[in-house]
């Protein structure tokens, strides 16, 4: 395959601006947790029909490890379209961004700067609504110690910085620690992790566990195994360290999502909750204070403050096999994200609606109800 024209990141920055155009081929998921400077998202079936109407200029073409790109790159070739690919994909431009920061940034007026957005630009969209989650569902209390878990995503190093920010101004006492589970990323992935907890000045405590290795050959519902013993690891580890809450960075557009798979895919009318008991670590918490925050919102404090984070990175995403939307990565919440995106367009107000409907169930109107494990019929009181 010496003809496929590849180029690095290095001769891409050389290029003169505007006269190529970058095109996004990964999944639509993997897009929106971060993608090049002025990347274009086309799916890969769609690639040769864009392309076609890009005005003469060349292409640059990537994925998330520069391998699908190829192979697209040597189609558009065929048929005439002066394209190229991305070598090394996403995850190379990510790294040689790591390496670019390492070396010329100044970290405290860095860190100043994303403090400074979150009091200020983001105040009203991202600080107030998680400062009323954290009163309205009464998330922390004083004297707690709480473990806020960062799987080095937005959510959850946005949920980090504003609980240092909450510690700055809360008016009782608590503690936090912020904890980093690597279940086996990538060398890659891990360096992303800890290069952003560097540069946003948050002192993580790392722990290692093997849990990718333990789901990679489960063949039903990896996803759910993977997140049920990352639970169990992070309640293992927050507990040993005397921590009595553990904190997860979901935030308003996953409860609305959980609420509709649960509906068409789970056949039940359940919620994420805003906090949790545990059914196996006695006197530990679940609490998840960015439940009122949007994920647009989140989006845009990262953007604003030119932070690029890791997706899911585990042995399943953190391949090119899963670049294309037909593929096996096309998840449930992915097929939800797109059908509240369509029902948007006709009622504006659809997803405040979705949120509201787990507040206001009439009992009254359903046939039946579980509560504690138990089955409940409206014959029984009819």
């Amino acid at each position: 395959m010496e003809h496929i024209e590849e180029i690095t990141v290095s001769e891409l920055s050389a290029w003169e601006k505007g006269s190529y155009l970058l095109y996004d081929m990964r999944d639509e998921m993997s897009y929106s947790y971060g993608h090049l400077p002025d990347a274009i998202h086309v799916p890969a079936a769609q690639l040769q029909e864009r392309l076609q109407e890009s005005d003469g200029k060349k292409a640059v073409v990537y994925c998330k490890k520069g391998e699908t790109s190829v192979e697209a790159v040597e189609a558009l070739r065929a048929a005439g379209i002066e394209a190229y690919s991305l070598k090394g994909g996403y995850l190379a431009w990510l790294m040689e961004a790591v390496g670019r920061e390492e070396q010329e940034e100044d970290i405290d007026a860095f860190c100043e700067e994303v403090e400074k957005s979150i009091r200020k630009r983001f105040h009203k969209k991202i600080w107030t609504k998680f400062t009323k989650a954290i009163t309205e569902y009464e998330l922390v209390q004083e004297g707690d110690r709480i473990a806020v878990c960062i799987s080095g995503g937005k959510d959850s190093m946005l949920m980090a910085k504003l609980f240092q920010e909450l510690k700055r101004h809360n008016k009782f006492a608590f503690d936090v620690k912020f904890l980093v589970m690597d279940p086996g990323y990538s060398p890659e992935n891990r360096k992303v992790i800890e290069n952003n907890a560097k540069r946003l000045k948050i002192p993580i405590t790392i722990f290692e566990s093997d849990i990718f290795e333990s789901v990679f050959h489960i063949e039903k519902s990896p996803c759910y195994l993977c997140a049920r013993m990352r639970r169990g690891h992070l309640y293992s580890k927050a507990k040993e360290l005397g921590c009595n809450k553990i904190a997860l960075g979901h935030h308003y557009d996953d409860v609305i999502e959980t609420i509709l798979m649960g509906m068409l895919y789970g056949a039940q009318m359940q919620t994420m909750m805003p906090k949790l008991h545990s059914t196996n670590f006695e006197g530990m918490e679940l609490i998840r204070p960015l439940y009122l925050v949007r994920e647009d919102d989140i989006k845009a404090w990262r953007d604003a403050n030119n932070l690029h984070f890791i997706q899911c990175a585990c042995k399943f995403t953190d391949t090119c096999s899963s670049c294309q939307e037909d593929g096996q990565s096309n998840s449930k919440r992915l097929e939800i994200k797109k059908l509240i995106r369509e029902l948007k367009k006709t009622n504006p107000f659809v997803e405040g609606n979705i949120f509201k409907s787990v507040e206001n169930v009439n009992l009254s109107t359903v046939i039946a109800y579980k509560q504690d494990g138990v089955k409940h019929h409206f014959l029984e009181n009819y």
